[in-house]
């Protein structure tokens, strides 16, 4: 007799990171895997739970591009489901003129 092991599917997350929000970071990116139907409250979790208060500050006012769309409501799904991967960038407030 075999045993078969399930695992739920994931979605492959690149998060790049930019100003602020590297700084906090310590990086420019890296990848995350959410389950299928990850929201992007639970990549700003994540991200947090892995890098600390800093960068879980700056995430907090920092606005989120998936795919090069601004996620508008973070309790909404990142993707259909059964994608693969997607790209996510991570935009802090700007200064300037």
């Amino acid at each position: 007799m075999t045993s078969s092991s399930t695992t739920a599917p994931t979605i492959g997350v690149q998060v790049r990171f930019f100003a602020a929000a590297a700084e906090a970071a310590g990086t420019s990116h890296e990848q995350v895997a959410l389950p299928d139907g990850g929201t992007g409250a639970d990549l700003v979790a994540a991200l947090g739970a892995a890098h600390g208060e800093a960068l879980a500050r700056v995430l907090a006012i920092s606005s989120l591009l998936v795919e090069g769309v601004v996620a508008e409501d973070l309790a909404a799904p990142l993707a259909a489901p059964g994608t693969a991967s997607l790209r996510v960038d991570v935009l802090p407030p700007f200064a300037g003129g």
